[in-house]
């Protein structure tokens, strides 16, 4: 096990670390071990946070949004002249 020592944190970021080791109720180490592990993308795929936004659609609604967009695929010859 490794050792670190870190020197000089702003104290902005040592108020962010406080108060994020308060919302999880854990201890300052495993927050900062925590939060390296994530950034790092160690222990599982590093993400950009927007998967939560992501789903599937049924095919029904998938059906539902293709013809709702049909209007885009079409060309308005009279404007192209």
């Amino acid at each position: 096990m490794k050792t670190l020592t870190v020197r000089k944190i702003p104290p902005e970021l040592g108020s962010a670390l406080d108060a994020e080791k308060r919302r999880r109720g854990q201890s300052l180490n495993q927050t900062v071990i925590d939060l390296l592990k994530q950034s790092l993308g160690v222990g599982r795929r590093r993400s950009n946070g927007l998967a939560r936004f992501g789903g599937d659609w049924t095919e029904e609604e998938y059906r539902e949004f293709k013809e709702a967009t049909r209007v885009f695929e079409e060309i308005d010859e009279e404007m192209w002249r």
